[in-house]
C-alpha cells in the first residue's frame, strides 16, 4: 500500500501517534501517559503543527513542531548549554522539531526524511532546531544529512537516562541531488 504524507490532527489521534512512538523510541506505558499530556499541552501552542505518514488509514509514523518560544521548558534546559557553546541566538526565530517518529515496520523507506522536510518547508522561520540522543545513530545520520549541525552536546535532560545533542540547521533543508 501507498503511504500518504499530510496534515495530522494530533490532538484527535495522539494514542496512536504516541503508540508509534512507544514502539520506534522504547517507551514504556509511564512514560506514554506523560508524554500524552506534553502532546495535548503542545498542540495548544500558536503556530504547531503535525503531519502523519498513513498506510491504509493506519499512522506508521508523525512528526510535530512549533515556533521555538525561550520560555519553553525544553528552551529553558538547553539554553546554558548552546550558551556556553556561542549558539544560543538559535532559540530565536527557529521551528523546533518537537517530535519525529517512525514505526521500525517502516523505517529505511524515507518517511522520515519526507515528514521533516515537509514541515519544515512551511515553517515562517529562517531555522530549524532540535534535539536527539547524543549517539551516532541512524537519526542523527538523517538529520546531519538533511544539513543540520551539532549546536551542543550531552544535554542532560530531567529525567532522560541519556545525553542528547542540540542540531541545527537553516532552513529549506538540504535535498539530494535528483536521480540519487
Amino acid at each position: 500500500m501507498d503511504v500518504v504524507i499530510g496534515p495530522l490532527d494530533l490532538s484527535s489521534r495522539v494514542d496512536e501517534a504516541l503508540a508509534v512512538q512507544a514502539v520506534a523510541f522504547g517507551l514504556g506505558p509511564d512514560e506514554v501517559a506523560v508524554r500524552r499530556q506534553i502532546v495535548l499541552r503542545h498542540m495548544t501552542h500558536p503556530g504547531a503543527r503535525a503531519l502523519g505518514a498513513t498506510v491504509g488509514g493506519d499512522l506508521v509514523g508523525f512528526v510535530y513542531g512549533m515556533p521555538n518560544d525561550r520560555a519553553h521548558w525544553w528552551s529553558t534546559v538547553v539554553e546554558p548549554y548552546l550558551r556556553a557553546q556561542g549558539n544560543d541566538a538559535w532559540l530565536d526565530d527557529s521551528f523546533v522539531i518537537t517530535e519525529l517518529h517512525v514505526h521500525p515496520a517502516h523505517q529505511h523507506r524515507g518517511l522520515g526524511r519526507s515528514l521533516i522536510t515537509t514541515i519544515t518547508d512551511a515553517a515562517a522561520e529562517p531555522r530549524s532546531i532540535l534535539s536527539a540522543i547524543d549517539t551516532e545513530s541512524p537519526a542523527r545520520g538523517l538529520y546531519r544529512s538533511l544539513g543540520y549541525r551539532d549546536l551542543a552536546l550531552r544535554v542532560v535532560f530531567p529525567s532522560a537516562p541519556k545525553p542528547y545533542a542540540v542540531m541545527g540547521a537553516t532552513l529549506p533543508l538540504h535535498r539530494p541531488p535528483a536521480g540519487r
